[in-house]
This record gives structure tokens, C-alpha cells and sequence, in this order.
């Protein structure tokens, strides 16, 4: 009896260690399954704001983005030298929410979990600051596809990149574009200048633009006011009080889309007027003209794309959008990720293999020849972010927006000063 029950005992272990096995066999072949899956595509994290204040702008960033791996998986996919095919772009995308420790969370999710190559995102200066220390913490190309303030691409990241071109250069624009309104007597040179500015990288960044080139101009500006706000304020009455105690001739804000729109609507409802008004990047969206309507027109902006550049490719991107999306493409916000998808694209033919150090070596040398954005070619400086012309438009009456600078892009002449109302 004993001796059977050891015999017994003795098969229960060896039935246990086979069951073992083909567990083990089980889970490995689900795993090369899992592997061969993975290994016919690649992975590209997306992680931008669909809710929450920033989710208009992130939503059009996403399908900007969208349709580049539409139109690249349409084509095939991307050739991979070291697969020795073309693999299709498999989207890995979130929601932050406009939460900016959500947004790095999300980040850090998708590089060291998901698989991914790359992420692209970080629409607003908050959420890109936040998502760009992800990328040299876990050796993944980081394109930030909404972010420009130069504080990012401060620190020595050698993963980090960037396709906007600095907000600083919108101050230095728009100041450039004031000063030849000045040189055409069209505005009178001592101009006092009251500036309101986002409390972030993002309003520093502008108004040292703004700031270097009234240095190097003098005579032109006087700036006479120079406060700041926090992000997604809803009562701007004692900041609009003193740009009205300041008695300023032109007003400068450097706002996102929703303190845009909120402190538009107080500055007219307080009866103010000046010369020239601008909200840096922001002016021409659909949404702030169909809440506030005629009190936008006027407003001119430095904004990093318009549909009304002369590039075929330009013209050609705006027509697809609105294919792909059923919508027409709302100012700049979706060319420059539809672009940061397309070079990222480039970059990984070129390295020929998913390797994340090859892939970022790649970035460093990318040039997008036939690029959407002003000046036809993005390409990342040493420092990981692009630089490229801005252009200046302006809101018209009857919903109509000019490119008014550079001359050689304008389609209409500016205006100024503005009318009385």
C-alpha cells in the first residue's frame, strides 16, 4: 500500500511538472505570438490633452498627427533596413486631461511600458515641461509637437526635441512687424506698450522677445505695463484696470486659447481699445471668433502655420485634413504635429532599425524638405528645437484672416491702427 502510494505521489509530481512545462510552453508562445505582432509594427506614444482646458487644441494636435500615420500606413509603412520591410505605425495614444503630472505620468507609461520608439505630444508649455524629463530618463525620442518655450530645451536633454519654434521668436516678430507699420507711417515710432503675459516659460519667453528687439530699436517702443496671469484665471478686471491706468497705446497678451477668450471678452466689456491688440499665438481661432464675433476682428497674431501659406504642400495638407477629419483645419495647431509625425517617420528610415539612440541620432540630422511650416524645411538645432519663420496674421471683418507679414506670404495688407468702434 505504501509502496503504491509513493508510486502515485510520484506521478501527481510528474503530471505537475508537465503541467508546468506546457504552461511554460503555453506562455512562450503567446509571448513570440505577442512578439511577432509587435514586431510588424511600430509603436508611437501619443499623449496630448483631448479634455480638459487645452482639449481643442490637443484634439486638432491628435489628428494632425492622425492622419500622418494614415497617410504613411496608406503608403505602406515605414522601411525598416534591419526588418528588412516596411512596418506600419501602430498609435499608442492618451488623454492627459490638461493635467500636467498626468501628462508626465502618461509619458513615462508609454516609454517604459507600452514599447514604444517615440512619443509625440505635450501640447502647452506646462504639460511639455513636465512630459520632456521622460525622455532622457528612459532613452526615448520625445517630440514635442505644442510646446516652444526655450526653458525645455535648456537643460542638456539629449532625447528632447521640439517642432515649434521658439515663443520668443513671436515676440520678436511681432515687434518686428509693429516697427514696419511705423516705418510706413502707419503707426506713429514711441508707442507705450503695456504687455500681459501667462505666469509660465511660455509669457517670459514672449515678452523677452518682444523685449530684445525694442532694445536693439530704439525709439520704437515704450513699454509701460508688464504683468502677469495665471493659467485659466477667469476674472482679468484688475490686470485690464492698470493696462487701462497705463494708458498704453498698443496691448500685448501672450495667452492659451481659453485665457484668450476670457480676457478678450472683459476687455471689451470694460469699453478698452488700443491701437494694436494681439494675444501672441492666438487670434484667429474659430472658437474665440464664434464666442466673441466681431470683437476679435483686428486682432493680428504670430502663429507658427496658416492655411493661407502659398506652398502646394501647404494647401494639400489643409485639403487632406479636412478630408480625414470632416472639419477645416482651425489655426496652426495641427501642422506642426503633422509634421513632427512625419519627420519622426524619417528618422526612423534613416537609423533602419526601432534602436531608440539610433532613432534620436537620426532626429539630430532630420530635414524635412517638403515641410508645411513657414520656410518649407523643419530641422531640429543642436539644442533639439526647431527654428523657423513665423507668420503674422490678422483677423478681418466678416470672419476673414490675412497673412499681413512677412510682405513675400502676405494675402492681404494689415490694418492700422484699428478703427473706432
Amino acid at each position: 500500500m505504501r509502496g503504491t502510494l509513493i508510486f502515485i505521489g510520484q506521478n501527481i509530481r510528474r503530471a505537475s511538472i508537465l503541467a508546468l512545462a506546457l504552461g511554460g510552453i503555453v506562455t512562450l508562445c503567446t509571448g513570440s505570438s505577442r512578439a511577432a505582432v509587435a514586431d510588424d509594427t511600430i509603436k508611437i506614444g501619443v499623449v496630448l490633452p483631448t479634455t480638459g482646458s487645452e482639449s481643442k487644441p490637443g484634439q486638432y494636435q491628435k489628428e494632425g498627427i492622425e492622419l500622418a500615420i494614415k497617410q504613411i500606413n496608406d503608403a505602406g509603412g515605414i522601411m525598416v533596413k534591419s526588418k528588412g520591410k516596411k512596418l506600419k505605425v501602430e498609435e499608442v495614444f492618451y488623454d492627459d486631461g490638461t493635467d500636467s503630472k498626468k501628462s508626465a505620468s502618461l509619458t513615462e507609461r508609454a516609454m517604459s511600458s507600452d514599447g514604444v520608439v517615440a512619443v509625440l505630444g505635450g501640447y502647452s508649455t506646462a504639460l511639455g515641461t513636465a512630459e520632456s524629463v521622460m525622455a532622457d530618463r528612459y532613452k526615448t525620442p520625445w517630440i514635442t509637437t505644442g510646446a516652444g518655450a526655450t526653458a525645455i530645451f535648456g537643460k542638456g536633454y539629449q532625447y528632447a526635441f521640439g517642432s515649434l519654434s521658439p515663443v520668443a521668436l513671436i515676440g520678436t516678430t511681432s515687434a518686428e512687424f509693429l516697427g514696419s507699420l511705423m516705418d510706413q507711417g502707419k503707426l506713429k515710432k514711441g508707442l507705450k506698450v503695456a504687455m500681459v503675459v501667462e505666469n509660465t516659460d511660455h509669457g517670459t519667453d514672449y515678452v523677452q522677445g518682444f523685449t530684445d528687439w525694442s532694445n536693439k530699436h530704439p525709439g520704437y517702443f515704450q513699454i509701460v505695463l508688464n504683468e502677469k496671469f495665471e493659467l485659466g484665471a477667469t476674472d482679468f478686471s484688475g490686470i485690464l484696470q492698470k493696462v487701462k491706468n497705463s494708458h498704453a497705446d498698443i496691448f500685448l497678451s501672450d495667452a492659451h486659447l481659453p485665457d484668450y477668450i476670457t480676457m478678450h471678452r472683459q476687455y471689451l466689456q470694460n469699453g478698452l481699445h488700443h491701437q494694436m491688440v494681439s494675444y501672441g499665438a492666438r487670434g484667429p481661432e474659430a472658437n474665440a471668433r464664434q464666442a466673441l464675433g466681431a470683437g476679435t476682428d483686428y486682432i493680428f497674431a504670430g502663429i507658427w502655420w496658416s492655411n493661407m501659406l502659398p506652398y502646394p504642400q501647404a494647401k494639400k495638407f489643409a485639403t487632406d485634413y479636412k478630408a480625414f477629419t470632416g472639419h477645416d483645419v482651425d489655426s496652426w495647431y495641427a501642422a506642426p504635429a503633422y509634421d513632427g509625425m512625419r519627420i519622426l517617420a524619417q528618422a526612423i528610415a534613416a537609423a533602419g532599425s526601432l534602436d531608440k539612440t539610433a532613432i534620436r541620432d537620426a532626429l539630430k540630422k532630420a530635414q524635412l524638405k517638403d515641410s508645411v511650416l513657414p520656410g518649407q524645411v523643419l530641422k531640429f538645432a543642436a539644442n533639439g528645437q526647431s527654428e523657423y519663420p513665423f507668420v503674422i496674421t490678422q483677423n478681418k471683418p466678416g470672419n476673414k484672416v490675412d497673412i499681413v507679414f512677412p510682405k513675400d506670404a502676405a494675402t492681404g495688407e494689415p490694418v492700422a491702427p484699428n478703427p473706432n468702434k
